[in-house]
């Protein structure tokens, strides 16, 4: 749609991916007048942001946006890059999306002033649904390296790289995946590990998300563990969906050469200085993909299921005299794959705590009238997801509407002057 400057709406939707589009399908089915801001085009994020061989964790089945089930020949496969976006893209054609594309918001004023690339426009209700991963985040020692350097997000293959060694620093799923790439293509790669988990692919017959599944675990809420503030911030298990779905054992890459490191604690222009937990890092991964492991054990002895047993991993590979530092020389790039940071500063709203983290309750904040979809774990595991964003929107767009009854019954309008 053509946006028009001065015009108003009743409820304003910032962000045109999964989540926005999730929001629009209630809304649209719920006759609210309202339009979709992407500053882009649909499935932008997907198709700039990730590198040639990507694709999703989980899989297909798990592709369940409201109205538009994953249709697919593969339930099982894991959707490569373009797929996603073409899964996107079909979505919005599906139903009719008030989208105007290309309108960047750079700012959110009180009394819901919107200040876009194709002029201001005002409402009575905010959705905010830019997702996770906004600011790529570079530790500040990254100044010091004369090499050439890039985030995770502008990496594409092993070919954009200088020759030469490569270090992947972090071992979320994007550096376990980015570092799997290089390792396949025929680079020698350095990875310096993290802390974060990892989980088996498939134990006992069935993918681990197939059993997460069945057992309830991607619908329980956030409220109901004991740490959740711990978990909405935590790293994401690594995996791959690659080649139809396997592990990722950094053991079984070490011992075909890759170069493992402990966590980055220092670095000048000719060094970098590693922390002596490579040993515990590795430990701490096996561990959690275990402690998983046992709660489907126990999940299958309670409920009586005929499932095939299948024996416990055992590491394929011990650190053993892991060097503390890496000499620069020879190294001829650097990818660092470490996460994003939120860039909220075009909202003018009190709506953050101290850590500039939305103050919310399911997408809820204490602003009447705004709201956020796509947050991770803002209600359940699903909520940042293919999975499970369609039930926040659901949910967000019954308190919108809820909003609008108490206003056509006369109750006063609260925004923030």
């Amino acid at each position: 749609m053509q946006l028009r400057d001065g015009r108003h709406f009743a409820v304003a939707v910032v962000g045109g991916g999964q989540a926005g589009l999730a929001t629009s399908w209630h809304l649209v089915r719920a006759g609210v007048d309202h339009v979709v801001l992407e500053a882009d085009r649909v499935g932008s994020e997907w198709r700039s942001r990730r590198w040639d061989s990507f694709c999703l964790v989980t899989p297909n089945w798990q592709c369940n946006l409201p109205g538009f089930p994953y249709g697919g020949s593969e339930p099982d496969g894991f959707m490569v890059r373009g797929d996603i976006v073409g899964y996107l893209q079909d979505y919005a054609r599906s139903y009719d999306v008030p989208l105007a594309e290309g309108v960047r918001v750079t700012q959110l004023d009180p009394g819901f002033r919107l200040t876009t690339s194709a002029g201001t426009i005002t409402a009575d209700q905010i959705v905010v649904a830019t997702g996770p991963y906004q600011q790529p985040w570079i530790p500040a020692l990254a100044e010091r390296l004369p090499v050439h350097q890039l985030h995770s997000s502008q990496y594409k293959n092993a070919a954009q790289l200088p020759d030469g060694d490569v270090v992947v620093v972090g071992t979320g799923q994007s550096g376990c995946q980015i570092a799997e790439d290089l390792h396949l293509a025929g680079r020698q790669v350095h990875l310096v590990t993290g802390t974060a988990p990892r989980v088996a692919r498939v134990y006992r017959g069935l993918d681990v998300v197939a059993w997460l599944d069945r057992m309830g675990y991607y619908r329980r809420g956030i409220d109901e563990f004991d740490d959740a503030d711990a978990i909405r911030f935590r790293v994401n298990h690594y995996v791959t969906g690659r080649d139809g779905g396997r592990n990722i054992d950094l053991r079984k890459f070490a011992l075909e050469g890759m170069r493992l490191y402990g966590r980055l604690v220092d670095a000048d222009p000719a060094t970098l200085r590693f922390a002596d937990d490579l040993r515990t890092n590795l430990d701490h991964a096996d561990a959690v993909s275990e402690g998983i492991k046992d709660s489907i054990d126990a999940f299958i002895l309670a409920q009586g299921i005929d499932a095939p047993d299948e024996p416990r991993y055992r590491p394929v590979w011990e650190p053993s005299d892991v060097p503390e530092s890496l000499d620069l020389q020879g190294i001829g790039a650097i990818v660092w794959s470490t996460g994003f940071r939120r860039e909220d500063s075009w909202i003018r709203l009190p709506v953050f705590d101290g850590r500039g983290y939305p103050t919310h309750h399911r997408g809820v904040t204490s602003v009447p009238g705004v709201y956020f979809i796509g947050l991770p774990w803002q209600h359940t595991w699903g909520s940042g997801r293919f999975g499970g964003v369609g039930d926040d929107a659901q949910y967000v767009v019954e308190r919108i509407a809820e909003m609008q009854f108490h206003w056509l019954a006369g109750q006063p309008r609260r925004t923030v002057a």
